[in-house]
């Protein structure tokens, strides 16, 4: 029924034309997450799209760390790990606090060893 050149809208019709009973498309529009649903998952999985930032979650379920330790565990240069932790701190998915000039990292929500255990669960195909 949905070729590749039919829009949404000529999509919208046929339902309504096929549908006697019901109001299909109202029914469809109701399962439509909201936008702000939407951009909150996009930015936690966009910052966890990456190996080092995976890889520092990883070494805060153990507890916090300070940036220079989080730099030996990621064995990258301070400049990669402030970035990769500064998008971690904007998804918040990590917290800070500062002790004189060290800047400790913890986790803000331990529900994301839940998202990075369910993804190490999923099976993934092997060619």
């Amino acid at each position: 029924m949905n070729s590749s050149n039919e829009t949404a809208a000529d999509v919208r019709r046929t339902l309504e034309r096929l549908s006697d009973d019901c109001d299909p498309v109202a029914e469809l529009e109701e399962r439509r997450p909201d936008d702000e649903t939407v951009a909150t998952q996009e930015t936690v999985f966009g910052a966890l799209a990456n190996a080092h930032r995976i890889h520092a979650l990883e070494a805060l379920r153990d507890g916090e760390l300070c940036a220079c330790e989080l730099q030996i565990v990621l064995d990258a240069p301070q400049s990669t790990v402030a970035t990769h932790l500064r998008t971690l701190r904007d998804a918040g998915l990590v917290k800070t606090r500062k002790k004189g000039k060290w800047t400790y990292y913890r986790i803000a929500d331990t529900a994301v060893f839940e998202l990075l255990d369910v993804a190490a669960a999923v099976e993934t195909p092997t060619e």
